[in-house]
């Protein structure tokens, strides 16, 4: 190695500037997957015109698992795609695994890729001796050595605040928007009313009414916290009445919410009643639900696998590859995530 000179050295001390020595790599994009969605990530790595980075991956007979990155990922700035349908539990231990891996493999940057955030409903202590298990999930993924979280819809976006770090909270709502803009046309169109399935919706939805220049309308719920999944239908404020209805939210489970939602608005009047949610989870029976004929068309995006026997007639699927892809590329390059939606993010 060439011994920097005295003279090089003090004039970097008049410029204000450390002496040191100036190293001869560059930034070296690498994706890598978790077990839970391979093909989300092969379509966001082909957005990217790279591959993901092989990975072996094994699961012994006690249970346990194993994952080793077969490249080298010293000095990489490496994005962990990993979202969280069933096994959820499994999933989050494999990721943790692989932070693991990468931070003693000497990766420079560890960003996890969440499109579908694990635990997310569970954000806050709604009664005594409840766990917030959103957080404990950021302070794991923080605990084995992650630098950055990036995920789409959050279910509560103050577990943005649950991480000590840079999170990227992207939206699904331009890839359905422009969905919705191509497919909805006349009546439809002229007859448009968007609708929150709770109140805890209805910030969102008012975006969503702003961008279609279409009224919206609130359904009232109550929700027993003694009972998981099941949802009582109060009241429906605004017109719905010879409307086509457009119901969003940020994530289908067991689908006892958004049916329920449905059959509401067509006791009311409603001549269509569209659904539109960003995470798929489709927990059983959420797919015998969906196909209730209160409901016309589920629209949805693939931040969660969907296996062949929980697809059917009504649902259209939409690629989150795109979206993922850019704000992946917008990080990288140290570039704006936020500038991908109108400053919102």
């Amino acid at each position: 190695m060439a011994r920097k000179s005295k003279t090089t050295t003090d004039h970097e001390l008049k410029r204000g500037i450390a002496p040191g020595l100036v190293a001869k790599t560059k930034k070296r994009l690498v994706l890598v997957s978790g077990g839970s969605h391979p093909e989300l990530a092969d379509q966001i790595a082909a957005q990217l015109d790279i591959a993901v980075a092989p990975t072996e991956r094994r699961t012994f007979a006690s249970g346990e698992i194993y994952t080793r990155f077969e490249t080298s990922m010293r000095g990489c700035d490496v994005f962990v795609i990993q979202t969280f349908g069933q096994p959820v539990n499994e999933w989050i231990m494999e990721m943790l695994i692989m932070i693991d891996a990468l931070k003693r493999a000497s990766a420079k940057r560890i960003t996890v890729v969440a499109p579908y955030y694990p635990y997310s409903r569970q954000d806050k202590k709604g009664r005594g001796r409840e766990p917030i298990s959103a957080r404990l999930v950021t302070d794991l993924i923080a605990t084995a050595g992650a630098d950055r979280i990036m995920s789409v819809d959050l279910h509560a976006a103050q577990i943005q605040g649950f991480f000590d770090g840079p999170v990227d909270h992207l939206f699904a709502k331009p890839i359905l928007q422009r969905y919705f803009e191509e497919s909805l046309q006349g009546e439809d169109r002229e007859t448009l009313t968007v609708v929150s399935p709770d109140m805890g919706r209805v910030r969102v939805a008012d975006m969503w009414a702003d961008a279609f220049g279409a009224p919206l309308a609130i359904i009232h719920k109550r929700r027993d916290p003694k009972v998981a999944n099941q949802v009582t239908v109060h009241d429906i404020v605004g017109e719905v009445e010879g409307r086509t209805c457009l119901l969003v939210d940020d994530m289908i489970d067991t689908g006892g919410t958004i049916v329920k939602a449905a059959q509401a608005l067509k006791a009311n009047g409603a001549g269509k009643v569209i659904v539109a949610a960003t995470h798929a989870i489709f927990s059983h029976p959420a797919v015998e639900r969906l196909q209730d004929a209160s409901i016309d068309e589920v629209v949805v995006t693939d931040t969660v696998p969907l296996d062949p026997e929980r697809r059917f007639d009504k649902l259209t699927v939409l690629s989150a590859a795109p979206l993922l892809a850019r704000a992946i590329k917008e990080v990288f390059d140290d570039g704006s995530v936020t500038s991908m939606f109108d400053g919102a993010a």
